[in-house]
């Protein structure tokens, strides 16, 4: 009898293992990333995962005078050195460049999820902690090298998006927007941040941005969400994977579009001055969805998450169903591709890179964990058309790819994204701890 016991606990062992294996197999797409972009993606069914796939690029960092490889047509150079995880960027009227070298907050996370999400993170190069500063770039000569770097103010809590707006430096922490008064050509600011408004900080995404609207009274701010499909409850949401609209004078804010999982990049397109966003879509549906996107964003927006993805896809996993919202899911207007992280978005208006980057956008695609092969890793340009949407059947453009090394490995991460005084493109690297710049050849 305790012969037969062995054998059946030993079988079940065995069964419950390749049963593990067999869950534990990461999903292999089927589909090109390109497949999945455009104004019309493939949305292919759902592949849903237990257990996610995971897939980083190891880092290994720039070594040997290694640079990215920018477009035809274009060079690169780097613009700083020896930063600490520099994510975001603004350029100010008078030239100098401000970048937020920043990281996640301390994680509250436990348990098998906990380890999973720390373990990724040490393997993506951002297991590090947060520099907490903003620190001032000036390229006094105008060679295209920034020869003075000076911490701007510090002390902060994983700060990201900046804006300047009526002689006050707006800063986004991961749980308030904050002011300080600010001139351009300061190279120090010593003033205790003042907090205009609060709002949800860290969760799975802790990165918030900030632009002045149209009218230069209004601030938009991104909200990530905490989860990925709002696993621990809606109500964990609240006030969450949203964009909010700001007004400083009085210190409020209202919600201005919501369903948006992770949005990140804020920009103003410059002939109709719409509000345009970059967003992070949801995991573990397999590597071909769902799709990143950039998307213009009015009042009132709702592009479904975590309920439907892509304009009314519905996500079967999410509880409780609200078939009264499908209706209602915006569909985005254009892919960037499944799992890309499409983080920085600048628009090309001033950009000097020749007329093949002269009307469009930018985009910093931050790279996947979640999809076998990787996507993203690179800078890409969206074209668009004189209706200030991206031109019909247009396929988006490399400008910046490299970040991969011949053996799948990352030599850096592009982040944010944005235009200098010149009218060259500075592009963080928060896995490099550089700046690039790229210019029009000659």
């Amino acid at each position: 009898m305790a012969r037969h016991i062995l054998i059946f606990s030993g079988l079940l062992i065995a069964v419950l293992f390749g049963g593990w294996l067999w869950l534990a197999q990461p999903d292999v797409a089927r589909l090109p990333v390109t497949a999945v972009m455009g104004a019309r993606p493939t949305i292919s069914e759902p592949r849903n995962e237990i257990w996610p796939t995971i897939k980083v690029a190891d880092v290994v960092g720039w070594q040997g005078g290694a640079m990215p490889t920018p477009a035809a047509g274009l060079a690169v150079q780097p613009f700083a050195q020896g930063l600490d995880h520099p994510r975001w960027l603004l350029t100010l009227p008078n030239g100098d460049v401000l970048v937020a070298e920043s990281n996640s907050p301390p994680r509250q996370v436990g348990g098998i999820t906990g380890l999973v999400m720390g373990w990724l993170l040490n393997k993506a190069g951002a297991g590090v902690p947060s520099a907490n500063r903003i620190t001032l770039l000036r390229d006094g000569n105008g060679d295209g090298v920034a020869e003075q770097k000076s911490v701007l103010i510090g002390g902060l809590n994983s700060p990201m998006g900046m804006a300047l707006l009526d002689g006050q430096l707006y800063i986004a922490n991961t749980d308030a927007l904050v002011r300080v008064p600010f001139t351009p050509g300061q190279t120090r600011i010593t003033a205790k941040p003042e907090v205009v408004v609060r709002y949800p900080g860290g969760g799975n995404h802790w990165a918030r941005t900030v632009l002045p609207g149209a009218d230069g009274k209004l601030l938009y701010v991104t909200v990530g969400s905490a989860s990925n499909i709002a696993e621990n409850g809606i109500e964990e949401e609240t006030g969450r994977a949203c964009i909010l609209e700001v007004d400083p004078a009085r210190k409020t804010m209202r919600i201005y579009a919501g369903g948006l999982r992770n949005p990140q990049g804020l920009a103003l397109e410059p002939k109709s001055k719409r509000l345009w966003t970059t967003v992070n879509e949801r995991d573990m549906q397999g590597s071909d969805l769902a799709p990143d996107y950039l998307t213009a964003v009015e009042f009132g927006d709702f592009f479904g998450w975590p309920y439907y993805y892509w304009g009314g896809y519905p996500d079967k996993r999410v509880e409780p169903k609200r078939p009264d919202l499908q209706e209602y899911s915006k569909r985005p207007d254009y892919a960037l591709g499944p799992h890309t992280a499409s983080l920085g978005l600048a628009f090309a208006d001033g950009a000097r890179l020749g007329p093949r980057f002269a009307d469009g956008a930018f985009i910093g695609q931050h790279g996947s964990w979640n999809r076998v092969p990787v996507s993203g890793y690179k800078v890409i340009y969206v074209p668009f058309a004189e209706n200030g949407f991206p031109a019909k059947g247009a396929a988006a453009v490399d400008v910046l790819t490299g970040f991969l090394d011949k053996d799948g490995n990352a030599r850096g991460r592009p982040v944010g994204v944005a235009l200098d005084g010149a009218g060259a493109l500075l592009v963080a690297d928060d896995v490099g701890n550089v700046i690039w710049r790229v210019r029009a050849k000659g």
